[in-house]
């Protein structure tokens, strides 16, 4: 992953006025800075706090965009940050509690605790965390059911191989992530009962040569299909994928342009959609803390399937896969209910 944004200049001569008086909180000592719009006060104020830069074509980038909507729906205020240590994730939350923003997202799992902490303090700032299940009255997680696009991709991974052997690489081994790897292994299995499914985690979401030598490794193991969730380090398995000719799976966003040659298809989280549903909740003056589930029924997720490969997928298997698409949109699919079980229980956070 590159650098996250910096504070962006508005003008020359009224860069450094603008960068004091709109974020002061943007300093060097944090490694990290704000982007921040319209000049003029706005009753909106919307941050976005990430874990990685939002250059990596997937799960940051995609909340970037949301909050470029939310900037051009809504005529809000933005400004994002990247925190790489837990102290930086309470900091930055304090920050903009302290600036009077409206929304703060923390994008990403491992901001539960730290919105937990800070929440209490500034009770006027909305507090949303992606993948969290943290729940106080501004504190609202996100779940995005990956899990369901991700047994889909699984159907289509069953089907499509050909050694039997498919690789599932990530970043981290967090909740959303082993559930997703779950219901993908089942998806595949579910087809093709002989298929075996390869583990490995990166350690980090950043790290581009770790995940073209974890892909490399389970290609040398036989795998002609992997299914990576890694961010920025999700590129460098495009990377082997494109030496070794094998396909590959996009996460969060549409990676199929990535890598078109191999990104067979990609597992999207509408992110630019989701945020502005809780923006505009927001906006209205009916936000309650709790838990927003939006899968597959909100058109939130969904698998994309690479146009270029759409003709050498079998007719059977693209009507499985729509078959299943809509069961999940009608909420009639219940195959994936008990990875799910207790998944939909809020963390409540202590005032």
């Amino acid at each position: 992953m590159s650098h996250s944004i910096a504070c962006r200049r508005v003008g020359i001569v009224a860069a450094a006025v603008l960068l004091f008086t709109t974020f002061s909180a943007c300093t060097p000592k944090e490694k990290a800075a704000g982007d921040s719009t319209s000049a003029s006060a706005s009753a909106l104020q919307v941050a976005l706090v990430t874990s990685g830069p939002v250059s990596d074509q997937g799960w940051n980038g995609g909340a970037y965009n949301g909050l470029l909507a939310i900037r051009d729906s809504l005529g809000a205020k933005i400004s994002n940050i990247q925190s790489k240590t837990p102290a930086e994730y309470d900091e930055n939350f304090r920050q903009y509690g302290a600036q009077n923003y409206t929304i703060v997202f923390g994008h990403g799992f491992e901001f539960q605790d730290a919105a937990v902490r800070v929440a209490p303090q500034f009770p006027k700032t909305i507090y949303i965390v992606t993948s969290g299940r943290v729940v106080a009255p501004n504190v609202a997680g996100v779940g995005f059911a990956f899990e369901q696009a991700s047994y889909q991709a699984g159907v289509l991974a069953g089907a499509m191989t050909k050694s039997n052997v498919i690789g599932m690489i990530a970043g981290a081994e967090i909740p959303p992530v082993k559930t997703s790897f779950a219901a993908f292994e089942r998806g595949a299995k579910s087809v093709n009962p002989k298929v075996r499914l390869l583990t490995s985690y990166i350690g980090n979401w950043d790290d581009v040569s770790a995940g073209k030598e974890l892909a490399l490794t389970q290609i040398g193991q036989g795998a002609d299909m992997i299914f990576q969730n890694a961010d920025a380090a999700g590129l460098g398995v495009f990377q082997a994928a494109k030496e070794k000719k094998v396909l590959v799976f996009g996460a969060n966003a549409n990676q199929n342009s990535i890598a078109p040659e191999v990104v067979i298809a990609s597992v999207v989280i509408d992110l630019p959609r989701a945020f502005l549903m809780i923006a505009r909740e927001v906006k209205a003056g009916g936000f309650h803390g709790r838990l927003f589930d939006l899968g597959v029924s909100k058109d939130v997720v969904r698998l994309e399937i690479n146009p270029a490969f759409t003709s050498r997928i079998p007719a059977g298997t693209l009507a499985t896969i729509d078959s299943i698409g809509a069961a999940l949109k009608a909420g009639t699919f219940h195959t994936l209910d008990d990875l799910l079980a207790g998944s939909d229980t809020a963390i409540k956070a202590k005032p």
